[in-house]
């Protein structure tokens, strides 16, 4: 039996509700999800397929609303529950950014493409007005490794509030 997660991607931007979407089957048409930060989850489950081995496509909205999520990574996880014992079987996980945990009122986010000359300061000015909030950008893209060190052409993904 095969779980495939399409949306979110590994490391996207996601808000509240968190959309899960993909395709697969599971015991009895019932898939369950979890998500979670260590310490805090959401849990749900939802009905996929005919119950009896057919693959179909799912979406989930899930309300995280209510969690008390601590950190920006979170996993998204779908799984089956194995019938023979009540373990979690076949299960997918993506990592995650939560951008209400970076702006507050987050809405999306915008992509800018970094040219020669460019630091995170002067990008978070120019999209925040204030330089200081540098740590924003790098929080929203994890491939940032050295916030002194940004390339031309990296995509970084701007976290916008309302």
């Amino acid at each position: 039996m095969t779980i495939r997660i399409d949306q979110p991607r590994e490391f996207d931007l996601v808000g509240d509700p968190v959309r899960i979407g993909g395709v697969g089957t599971g015991f009895e048409a019932v898939l369950n999800y979890r998500i979670a930060d260590g310490h805090d989850e959401v849990t749900g489950h939802f009905s996929v397929g005919g119950g009896t081995g057919e693959h179909d496509h799912f979406q989930v909205r899930a309300d995280v609303s209510g969690a008390a999520f601590t950190l920006d990574r979170l996993f998204v996880q779908v799984f089956e529950v194995s019938a023979r014992d009540g373990s979690e079987i076949n299960k997918v996980t993506v990592p995650v950014v939560h951008g209400p945990r970076i702006v507050p009122g987050y809405v999306g986010y915008r992509e800018h493409t970094v040219v020669p000359g460019d630091t995170l300061s002067a990008i978070a000015r120019t999209h925040y007005g204030d330089s200081s909030l540098h740590t924003r950008i790098v929080r929203a893209n994890p491939q940032i490794t050295d916030p002194d060190l940004i390339l031309p052409g990296q995509v970084l993904r701007i976290p916008v509030g309302a």
